[in-house]
């Protein structure tokens, strides 16, 4: 019955290193600035209106486009 109980403990005491260890890995994977839960500033394209995050936009004389073909656009340029 010793032994038994010592088996147990010696699991518990294993799966509780891992499910630590594992957490502890996770969150130094996480990106710093994209944590769950944050907000992210949303611009809009100044061309149609779409709304998108402001690190996936292309600026362009302090308007935000959502493509570099809708700035080309907007200048008047072909593309």
């Amino acid at each position: 019955m010793s032994r038994l109980l010592l088996l147990v403990v010696i699991a518990v005491a294993v799966y509780w290193l891992l499910k630590s260890y594992r957490r502890k890995i996770r969150k130094e994977s996480e990106p710093e600035g994209n944590a769950p839960g944050q907000a992210e500033d949303m611009v809009r394209c100044a061309h149609c209106g779409v709304h998108l995050p402001k690190r996936e936009s292309v600026a362009a004389e302090g308007k935000f486009y959502c493509s570099d073909a809708h700035r080309r656009a907007r200048d008047g340029k072909p593309e």
